[in-house]
Formats: structure tokens, C-alpha cells, sequence
């Protein structure tokens, strides 16, 4: 199926629409409202993967009735291509200081599962009370990192998509749903090796 407007452009296919979208994440923050219920006194720190989760996270906390904060990670595992270097990289850390605290580590997509796994390893030296992960999409991917997800929106193929934060090219953040590109786009804008370029540093942390 074609999406309507010039965001849609080499749209083939919508793997979860808006309204579904909108329903899950609501259900999500009722599940973190009930794992921190003294969140007045006690409230979780919310750690936002930049770039793709961005959405996700805004509608999440949202979604939320109790207290929270909130921060942002910007790492980075391949750079400009979606193939991991398996070297990874902090480029923006936390402001705030995590011993001691509960934290939920928010992410749009777990892909290899590779970046999120040696994040978890960094925040654990920190000594946070503890750490859920929370995510909004996870692809069933063979041979994936076996990375816990303590709260999953959507299990997808192992398809690249975009939308509600997730680019290609810098492009697609701004779709409300979670939509597959034509694979022939791809491989127009693809690297001498076939890589899909992307300007996010982080690009949802692994390659999609």
C-alpha cells in the first residue's frame, strides 16, 4: 500500500498503524505505572536511546500517571551504515547520576540486540538500583543477542522499517506509523557495500 503525502514516499507496506500504535503505548505506560507505584516518592529514571526513540519515549512518559525523569543516551555502532562495527561509542552520556536510582532504559527497536546488550553492561558499573528495559518494537531475528526486554510493544519481521522515530537517510521520523520502504529505494541510496546510510549517529542503535 502507497502512505498518503510526500512522508510517504516509497511506502510498500504499513506494519502498525497509528491507532494500534497509540493503544499499545498507552497499555505500556499503564505496566510501568504499576512496576514503580511509589513513583511520588520514588521516581523512575526514564533513559531515552537517541535518536529514534525520541517518540516513542515523549508518548510513553505521556502515557504515565505516576512521576518520573527522564534523560538521553546517544551511542553509536556503525555510524553512517547499518552493518555494526561491533566497536561502540558513547556521544552524548547521562546528566544524571544513576547510583542508587530505577531505571528503564526506552528503546524504538531491538535489531541485533548487540548495542543495547553493551549499553546495559555500561549502566550496571554505575550501580543503579536496577534496570528494566522497556521497548517498542523487537525484530525476530536469527542468531540475535539474547538481551532481556522487560516491556515489548510489537515482535515485526525482519524487514527495515520506518516511522514514529525511526529514519532512513534522516528521512520517515515524522510518519505516525511503522511502515516498510521499498527495498528498491533502499538500494538506491544504499553504500558501495550495501549499507542504508542513515544522519543518526545512534540510528535506533543497531541496523534495521
Amino acid at each position: 500500500m502507497n502512505y498518503p503525502g510526500a512522508r510517504g514516499h516509497g511506502v510498500i507496506d504499513v506494519l502498525i498503524d497509528e491507532a494500534t500504535l497509540s493503544r499499545r503505548v498507552g497499555e505500556l505506560g499503564r505496566e510501568l505505572d504499576a512496576l514503580y507505584p511509589d513513583s511520588a516518592n520514588d521516581p523512575p529514571l526514564l533513559i531515552g536511546v537517541l535518536t529514534g526513540a525520541v517518540t516513542f519515549m515523549s508518548d510513553l512518559m505521556r502515557a504515565m500517571d505516576g512521576h518520573v525523569e527522564i534523560d538521553f543516551m546517544a551511542v553509536s555502532s556503525y555510524g553512517a551504515s547499518t552493518r555494526s562495527s561491533g566497536v561502540v561509542r558513547i556521544l552524548k552520556d547521562l546528566d544524571h547520576v544513576i547510583e542508587g536510582r530505577r531505571v528503564v532504559v526506552v528503546e524504538d527497536i531491538v535489531d541485533s540486540g548487540l548495542t543495547l546488550q553493551y549499553l546495559l553492561e555500561l549502566l550496571r558499573q554505575r550501580e543503579p538500583r536496577d534496570i528494566r528495559v522497556v521497548a517498542l518494537l523487537r525484530k525476530l531475528k536469527a542468531g540475535a543477542a539474547d538481551v532481556p526486554v522487560d516491556l515489548l510493544g510489537f515482535e515485526i519481521p525482519d524487514e527495515f522499517v520506518v516511522g514514529y522515530g525511526l529514519d532512513f537517510a534522516g528521512l520517515y521520523r515524522n510518519l505516525p506509523c511503522i511502515a516498510v520502504l521499498d527495498p528498491a529505494l533502499l538500494g538506491e541510496r544504499a553504500g558501495p557495500h550495501g549499507e542504508h546510510p542513515s544522519s543518526d549517529p545512534h540510528s535506533s542503535g543497531e541496523a534495521r
